[in-house]
C-alpha cells in the first residue's frame, strides 16, 4: 500500500469540525460531507479546495443541494469560487443534484463521462427509471427531480484527461465495471483518487480491528465482473495514497480493500454462473441467498463482531441490489 505521511489517521476525520456545517477535513483541502440519504454516513459529497477556489467531486440527491451550500459557506467558499462539478458517474445518489447545484454555482462547468453527459442535460430518462423502482412519491421523497444542466456547461471528460483547479490537477481514468458512464479521478497533489463506487462500498460500522471491511457494488444495470477486474487492477495500478468512496469517505488501506473487491469479483461472478440455469423467482432466491452468504462472510472476516439482525440492518439493501445487479448480467 502506499501512503502519505502527512495524511491524518482514521480518528482525526471521524467527526466534522465546529463550525464546517458538516464537513469533514480529511487533509490536504479535502473535505467530505454527508449527503443526508438514507442514514448518517452513507454517501459521501467530496470538496477540494485550493487557493480559494474549489471543486465538488459527486453531489448526493437534488435534496442533497443545501447541505453542500452550508459547508462551502462555513469553509469561506463564495458560489463563484466553485469551477467544477465532477461526477464519478451518473447514478442518482452520486449526480441527482447535479443540476440544483449547478443553478447556484452559476461559474462551475459540470465534469462528467462522455457516456453520461447526455443524462445530464436530459434527465429526463434517469428520472423515469427511478420513478419506475420506486414510485413517483417515493422517488420525490429520496432524491427530489433532478434539474437538466445547460449542454454549454457539461464538458464529457475523456480517459486520461486532466482538469486543473488553481495548479492542482485532476486526472481522470475510465473505470468501467459497476457501470459503463463511470471514471475514478485522481488528485495528483494528494495522492488520493475519488473512486464513486468502482473501488467497492466501506461502511464506517464495517471497519474492523485490521482495517475496513469492503465490497464490490453489483448494482443494477451494467455490472460487468470482467471489466470489475480490469477496473480494480488499473486503479491499484495508480498506487494511490488513499481513496475516497462515495459509501463512505476516505479509507487508507488500498492494498487491502483491492485484494476484498478482486476476490468478491470472482465470487460474484461464481455465484451468477451456479445461478445461470435457473429461472424467475428461483433464480432471484438462489442469488440474494448467495449474496447474504457472501456479504456477511466477508463482514465476519474483516469487519468488527456484528449480529446477523446487525449484518442484515446493514447489509440487506445491498444483497438486494447486487443480486438484482447480478441478475441482469446473467441476462444481458
Amino acid at each position: 500500500m502506499s501512503t502519505n505521511p502527512s495524511s491524518p489517521p482514521p480518528a482525526a476525520v471521524a467527526a466534522p469540525l465546529p463550525g464546517l456545517a458538516g464537513a469533514r477535513p480529511l487533509g490536504h483541502g479535502l473535505y467530505a460531507i454527508d449527503a443526508g440519504y438514507l442514514r448518517a454516513r452513507f454517501d459521501a459529497i467530496h470538496v477540494l479546495v485550493q487557493d480559494g477556489r474549489a471543486v465538488i467531486i459527486d453531489t448526493g440527491t437534488a435534496r442533497s443541494a443545501p447541505r453542500v451550500l452550508a459547508a462551502l459557506a462555513a469553509l469561506g467558499i463564495d458560489p463563484l469560487a466553485v469551477e467544477a462539478i465532477v461526477l464519478t458517474h451518473v447514478h442518482m445518489d452520486h449526480a441527482g443534484g447535479a443540476g440544483t447545484l449547478m443553478r447556484a454555482l452559476p461559474a462551475a462547468s459540470l465534469l462528467v463521462h462522455p457516456r453520461g453527459a447526455r443524462h445530464m442535460v436530459d434527465p429526463a430518462r434517469l428520472w423515469a427509471g427511478t420513478v419506475a423502482v420506486y414510485g413517483q412519491a417515493r422517488a420525490s421523497e429520496l432524491y427530489g427531480e433532478p434539474c437538466p444542466v445547460p449542454g454549454a456547461r457539461v464538458r464529457a471528460v475523456k480517459d486520461g484527461e486532466a482538469y486543473c483547479l488553481a495548479g492542482r490537477v485532476l486526472r481522470f481514468f475510465d473505470a468501467p465495471g459497476h457501470a459503463r458512464h463511470h471514471h475514478v479521478v485522481l488528485d495528483e497533489t494528494s495522492g488520493g483518487l475519488f473512486t464513486g463506487d468502482t473501488f467497492g462500498i466501506g461502511y464506517p460500522e464495517l471497519v474492523g480491528p485490521d482495517g475496513p471491511m469492503a465490497f464490490v457494488s453489483s448494482t443494477p444495470v451494467q455490472f460487468d465482473p470482467a471489466a470489475m477486474r480490469t477496473s480494480l487492477r488499473r486503479i491499484l495500478a495508480l498506487r494511490p495514497a488513499f481513496v475516497m468512496l462515495t459509501h463512505y469517505s476516505r479509507h487508507d488501506a488500498v492494498a487491502s480493500i483491492g485484494e476484498q473487491l478482486l476476490a468478491l469479483t470472482d465470487d460474484y461472478q461464481a455465484l451468477g454462473e451456479r445461478c445461470r440455469s435457473l429461472d424467475g423467482g428461483a433464480r432471484i432466491a438462489a442469488l440474494e441467498n448467495g449474496m447474504r452468504e457472501l456479504l456477511f462472510g466477508a463482514a465476519r472476516r474483516y469487519g468488527p463482531p456484528l449480529s446477523d439482525d446487525m449484518l442484515e440492518q446493514l447489509l440487506g439493501d445491498d444483497v438486494r441490489l447486487n443480486a438484482a445487479g447480478l441478475g441482469d448480467w446473467l441476462a444481458s
